[in-house]
């Protein structure tokens, strides 16, 4: 437990970048069942995780409107579905907000969860089908917490590949993978690349990432950079301490470049808006490479917010 009594934090805080950053990658682990779930989709579609065991792979990706993490990851993961979509399912699981605002709060009722994952979905131009978790989070407490998680789940049900942040190029080795051994076998479980990736994206992904904290608006990038305490790193206070923080490294590197992203990201929207922007054109295409039942509620929540 981190001790944090409220799922729907309004702030992202200090106190937790700091549980971010000791927070093991819980939920299930490798070669383990998946916990089954029921949700309903944007369109109102009731999906149960049951419903593709023997019949389906999944990877069920989680994430938020205002996750930078998240950001960073969807133009990747949907290159990914249309890629294997024939062969595993895919579900985007709508989470808290990682860092709310005054712009995208944090969710006080579904009908307001509804609206930011219709926005993250427009803006993102998300394929694959996003359900929404409750007010409780009761699928995300299950699955780690953590703000970008992803687990490829076998046909038998089993998790064989686990990321701690949803990368798209371990996940696509992974999915090969698993795909190679069911052909090749005709079993449906094995556990795939040592069976979980725990490294941090890289830096290209900032662009993406300002784009998600000014989703939140001033009050997220506000938030985040208090919680980091930014300051210009010294050779004495930036070794030990820092090099053995992955995300809080990354969480740096976003701020350092943020002025520089928030210059582009807005120079963007001027072009877009004088070449008449009422379209559905994303201007940072150019940048990409590549085209049951619901648990019970509880009150015990580890709260993450990168």
């Amino acid at each position: 437990m981190l001790g944090f009594s409220k799922y729907n934090y309004d702030h992202f805080t200090r106190e937790i970048l700091h549980a971010n950053e000791n927070a093991a990658f819980s939920g299930p682990e490798p070669g383990a069942d998946a916990p089954d779930f029921r949700a309903r989709t944007l369109e109102g579609e009731a999906i149960r995780l049951g419903q593709y065991a023997g019949k389906k792979n999944v990877l069920l990706v989680f994430g938020s409107a205002t996750c930078p993490m998240t950001a960073i990851s969807l133009p990747g993961i949907n290159h990914l579905y249309g890629q294997f979509h024939g062969d595993v399912e895919f579900i985007f699981n709508y989470t808290r907000e990682a860092n709310p605002g005054e712009r995208i709060p944090a969710h006080n009722s579904m009908e307001q969860k509804i609206a930011a994952a219709r926005f993250l979905r427009d803006e993102e131009d998300l394929w694959m089908p996003v359900v929404l978790d409750d007010l409780h989070g009761s699928i995300h407490r299950r699955y780690s917490k953590l703000p970008n998680a992803a687990f490829l789940i076998d046909k038998s049900g089993r998790v064989a590949f686990r990321c701690l942040w949803a990368r798209p190029e371990p996940l696509a080795a992974a999915m090969e993978e698993l795909l190679e051994f069911q052909r090749e076998h005709g079993g449906d479980h094995t556990v795939v690349r040592g069976g979980q990736d725990l490294s941090m994206p890289v830096s290209y992904g900032t662009l993406y990432a300002y784009r998600a904290l000014q989703r939140g608006g001033r009050q997220s990038l506000r938030d985040f950079q208090h919680a980091l305490g930014f300051r210009r790193p010294t050779a004495s206070s930036a070794d030990k301490s820092l090099l053995g923080r992955p995300a809080r490294l990354f969480a740096i590197g976003t701020l350092a470049t943020i002025a520089l992203a928030g210059g582009v990201y807005a120079g963007f929207e001027l072009r877009r808006r004088r070449l008449g922007g009422g379209g559905r054109i994303n201007p940072y295409r150019a940048y990409e490479k590549e085209k049951i039942q619901d648990t019970d509620a509880e009150t015990d929540y580890g709260a993450i917010g990168i």
